[in-house]
């Protein structure tokens, strides 16, 4: 008999990508979303929805009761007053439903960068809640670290088609791991099928190999046709004030910077790469399958 999996931000670039994978496999699902109209295709894959806030300890209780095991995480909310603060709200709303519900089996996704509190910045909040969750009793936790996203690729598709540049504060050429939320997702599924992980222990995930943004900019020029695109490491200052004017709130602006900051300080390449902690989708391939459909259709 198919296991039954708990699972939050299922509506996230990994989660929607565990779901997928786990309901194919015959997996029977409880999908906790703040709202159900995003989870539609995988309700009518036969996915319960349960539509609840993510800090509502009684509904993430009643999700993780009877669950075999659950993967969660932290959801962005980029107009958060304090990030830190929300993520603590999120963070403590998920111990104390494991603690109610008895589950014993968790798949927390934290960041590459997880063994550091701060100086990270948003990852100094994912770290906080792998101390809160390995000091759960009797509960096995398996934190995922993978590196820094592919995928945050996309978010400069519309910077790229319309000033004919890419950028962010962070360091041109200074390489580290990069990897597709596909494979996260997969490596995720993989343990949640089996639960078979013991105690408290950490999987990073480093993609195919190491890039440094000058090169993936490269990657991608080549693949729109714009071989000599350009990319730029912003100011942060002027950065922080864009993302304002965008609508993200001061801290979770100083808090992304802060992150991509932290990068050429190693951050993201504490983790050694090994066979295991090495995912199959390379940026070239990744380029092509999910940025230019989406750069195209702009």
């Amino acid at each position: 008999m198919k296991k039954t999996i708990a699972l939050l931000g299922a509506t996230g670039k990994v989660g929607s990508k565990i779901s997928e994978l786990l309901l194919k496999d015959g997996f029977s699902l409880k999908l906790i979303a703040q709202t159900d109209s995003k989870l539609k295709r995988f309700k009518d894959m036969g996915a319960e929805v349960i539509p609840a806030d993510i800090t509502d300890v009684n509904a993430l209780t009643e999700a993780f009761r009877n669950a075999d095991g659950a993967y969660v995480m932290t959801p962005p909310d980029f107009g958060a007053a304090s990030y830190r603060v929300f993520q603590r709200q999120v963070g403590d709303a998920v111990i104390e439903s494991v603690k109610k519900s008895g589950i014993k089996y968790i798949v927390n996704l934290s960041s590459c960068g997880g063994h550091m509190h701060e100086g990270n910045g948003l990852i100094g909040g994912l770290a906080e809640q792998e101390v809160k969750l390995n000091q759960l009793k009797d509960v096995n936790v398996l934190h995922l670290r993978p590196a820094y996203f592919l995928d945050n690729m996309l978010l400069n598709a519309q910077l790229i088609k319309q000033m004919g540049i890419n950028g962010t504060t962070a360091d041109a050429d200074h390489e580290i791991p990069m990897v597709a939320t596909k494979d996260i997702a997969a490596v995720a599924a993989a343990y949640l099928t089996k639960l078979d992980f013991d105690g408290k222990s950490v999987r990073a995930i480093l993609g195919q190999r190491n890039y440094s943004f000058k090169e993936i900019t490269g990657i991608i020029g080549k693949a729109i046709g714009k071989p000599e695109l350009q990319y730029i490491q912003f100011p942060v200052e002027q950065s922080i004030q864009a993302m304002v004017e965008q609508g993200l709130s001061a801290d979770v602006a100083k808090d992304i910077t802060g992150m991509e900051n932290s990068l050429k300080t190693g951050v993201m390449n504490y983790e050694k790469r090994t066979t295991e902690n090495t995912t199959p989708t390379s940026a070239e391939v990744f380029i092509q399958e999910a940025f230019l459909p989406l750069y195209n259709s702009l």
